[in-house]
C-alpha cells in the first residue's frame, strides 16, 4: 500500500501542496496512530482548484464531448477502478477501520456506478412535441458547470463515485471536497482518471476540514452547484451559505431509521436482516436499521436472540478477515458515540454491548451494543449516533408502530417485515421516508431514487435523477408554419414598408 506523505491536492492535472503551506494528520482508527498528513486546502487551494475546473468547462472538450465519447471514458474510469481494487481495498480498510470483507466490495461498486452512467447517458432520450401544423418543441441538455462535490468519512471512495460518475457522465467539471478524516482512498482518483484519459482540468480535489476548505467551496461564486452527503447540521449550514447565489443543492444527510417487524414475519429473516442493517460497516451508514420496533407478541423472544446474535459478534482488527465490526473512523466520533451509550444506560435496558471489548485495549473499538424497552423520549431513540448501537422499542397496533416510526426529525429509509402484503404496502406508504424496502435490507437497483425527506436529506439522486441535477434543460421552441399574432399598434401602420420585403418575410 502506496501512502503519500502528505497526501497531495490535484488542481488541474498535477498534484500540489496547499499554498499557504498547511498540512493536518490522519490517523488510523485501530491504533489512532499517525500514519501520514494531507494537505490543508484553504481559500486560495478552492480558488485555484474552481479556476482550473471553469477553464477546463469554458475552453476544454469535455462539456462539448458527445454522450458517447465521454461513456467510453467512464468505461475505462471502471475498468481502471477494478483494476485498483486490492489497494483501494487495504486503504479503506486501514483508513476507515472497516472490516477488510466489507472493504473489498467497494471498488466494485465504485466501478459499476460509472458503468451504469456510462449507458445512461447514451441511452437517455428527451422530450420533443408536435404542436401540429404549428410548432415542434425539444428539449437541449447542457452540462450546469462546476460541481461542487463534498462527501463524507464512510465508504469514502464508493460514496464519491455515487457523485463523480453522473456529474462527469453530464458533462460538468468537478472540484471534490473529501472528508478530512479518511482522504487516503481519494488519492487514487487522479492515478484513476489519468489512466482513462480524462481531460487535465476536468476532475480537481481539495483536501481540508469542512468549516474551512468546504465552506470556500460551497460559497465560491464560480461553482454552480453542491451535492453533499454528510450529517444534517452541516447540511443546515451548507443550504444558508448556498442560498445567497441560489446554487442547485442536494443533499443527502442523517438518518434514523425504523425496521419495523410484525409477528407474522419471517422473524428469522428479520433477524438476519436487521443485525446485518445496524452493525455492518461498524453501524456508520446513513440507512442503518439503528431502531427497531417489534410486535409485542413476538417481542420477548426476538429481543432475547437480538440481543444473543450482537453478542456474538466478532470485534477485532480491521485487516482481520474474520472482523464482523471493526474501529470507528476517529476518536472525536467514537467519544460522539460513547457519549450516546452512556446516555442510553439512564434511558433503557442495556441487554448487550455498551463498552469496549477487552481484548482491544487501544483503537476506536466499541461492542455491538443493543437498548431494549427504548421509550420514544429518549436520545437514543431521537438522534443518530452514527455506530453499532440500536434502540428496540415495543409495539401493539399497526398505528402505533407507524407513530412510532415517524416520530423523529429524520426519514431516510424504513423497513417492513410482515407477510402480509396488503399490510406491508399499507404501513409503506404511511412511513415518512425517502425509501421503504418490505422484506429486505437496503438492496438498491441504480435506477431507483435515493433521497430522504425531512431532515433526511434535500432532493434525490440515483438514475435520471442524478443526471437532472447535473444538468440543465433548456426548452427550444420551432415555428414549421406561418406565425399568428396580434397585430399590436397596426392600425394605420405602413405595411408596404419595404424593409418588411426582403428575404425571410412571412408577410
Amino acid at each position: 500500500m502506496n501512502i503519500p506523505d502528505p497526501i497531495p491536492h490535484h488542481i488541474g492535472g498535477a498534484p500540489t501542496g496547499s499554498a499557504d503551506g498547511a498540512a493536518f494528520d490522519v490517523l488510523a482508527p485501530a491504533a489512532n496512530e499517525v500514519y501520514t498528513r494531507a494537505a490543508a486546502g484553504g481559500q486560495a487551494d478552492i480558488d485555484a482548484a474552481v479556476a482550473a475546473a471553469r477553464r477546463a468547462f469554458t475552453d476544454g472538450p469535455w462539456p462539448r464531448m458527445r454522450n458517447r465519447e465521454r461513456a467510453r471514458i467512464l468505461n475505462r474510469i471502471a475498468d481502471a477502478v477494478e483494476s485498483v481494487d486490492e489497494e483501494l481495498a487495504a486503504m479503506e480498510s486501514y483508513d476507515t477501520g472497516l472490516p477488510i470483507t466489507q472493504a473489498k466490495g467497494q471498488a466494485r461498486r465504485a466501478a459499476e456506478n460509472f458503468r451504469f452512467f456510462a449507458d445512461l447517458v447514451v441511452a437517455r432520450s428527451d422530450d420533443a412535441y408536435k404542436v401540429p401544423g404549428m410548432q415542434l418543441n425539444y428539449v437541449n441538455r447542457k452540462p450546469v458547470g462546476v460541481a461542487g462535490l463534498i462527501t463524507p468519512w464512510n465508504t469514502p471512495f464508493m460514496l464519491e463515485s455515487w457523485k463523480l460518475a453522473p456529474a462527469l457522465a453530464g458533462g460538468c467539471t468537478v472540484v471534490l471536497k473529501p472528508a478530512e478524516f479518511t482522504p487516503l482512498s481519494a488519492s487514487l482518483w487522479a492515478q484513476v482518471f489519468a489512466e482513462a484519459g480524462l481531460p487535465d482540468g476536468v476532475f480537481n480535489l481539495v483536501n481540508g476540514i469542512g468549516e474551512v476548505a468546504g465552506e470556500a467551496l460551497v460559497t465560491h461564486p464560480d461553482v454552480d452547484l453542491i451535492s453533499f452527503t454528510g450529517e444534517t447540521g452541516t447540511g443546515r449550514r451548507i443550504f444558508a451559505n448556498a442560498s445567497e447565489r441560489l446554487k442547485g443543492l442536494s443533499m443527502e444527510l442523517g438518518g434514523k431509521s425504523p425496521a419495523l417487524v410484525f409477528a407474522d414475519a419471517d422473524l428469522e429473516a428479520a433477524l438476519d436482516s436487521t443485525l446485518f442493517g445496524v452493525f455492518s460497516l461498524n453501524g456508520e451508514r446513513c440507512t442503518a436499521s439503528s431502531r427497531i420496533l417489534v410486535e409485542r407478541s413476538v417481542y420477548d423472544g426476538f429481543l432475547a436472540r437480538f440481543a444473543e446474535r450482537a453478542a456474538a459478534i466478532k470485534v477485532g482488527p480491521p485487516d482481520d478477515p474474520a472482523t464482523e465490526v471493526g474501529a470507528l473512523v476517529h476518536p472525536e466520533h467514537y467519544e460522539r458515540v460513547l457519549g450516546y451509550v452512556e446516555s442510553g444506560k439512564g434511558e433503557a435496558r442495556l441487554v448487550a454491548g455498551g463498552g469496549r471489548p477487552e481484548h482491544l485495549p487501544d483503537g476506536n473499538y466499541l461492542s455491538p451494543t443493543v437498548f431494549a424497552d427504548v421509550p420514544r423520549t429518549a436520545r437514543i431513540f431521537q438522534e443518530e449516533i452514527f455506530g453499532p448501537v440500536v434502540a428496540v422499542t415495543p409495539f401493539d397496533t399497526d398505528d402505533e408502530a407507524v407513530d412510532l416510526a415517524n416520530d423523529v426529525q429524520y426519514g431516510l429509509a424504513g423497513y417492513v417485515w410482515t407477510n402480509d402484503l396488503r399490510r406491508a404496502h399499507r404501513v409503506a406508504d404511511r412511513i415518512e421516508a425517502g425509501m421503504v424496502w418490505i422484506n429486505s435490507h437496503n438492496v438498491r437497483d441504480l435506477r431507483s431514487p435515493f433521497g430522504g425527506v425531512k431532515a433526511s436529506g434535500l432532493g434525490q439522486e440515483g438514475g435520471h435523477r442524478s443526471l437532472d441535477f447535473y444538468t440543465e434543460q433548456q426548452a427550444v421552441h420551432v415555428t414549421l408554419g406561418d406565425v399568428h399574432t396580434a397585430r399590436f399598434g397596426a392600425e394605420g401602420y405602413n405595411d408596404q414598408d419595404p424593409f418588411f420585403s426582403g428575404a425571410g418575410s412571412t408577410r
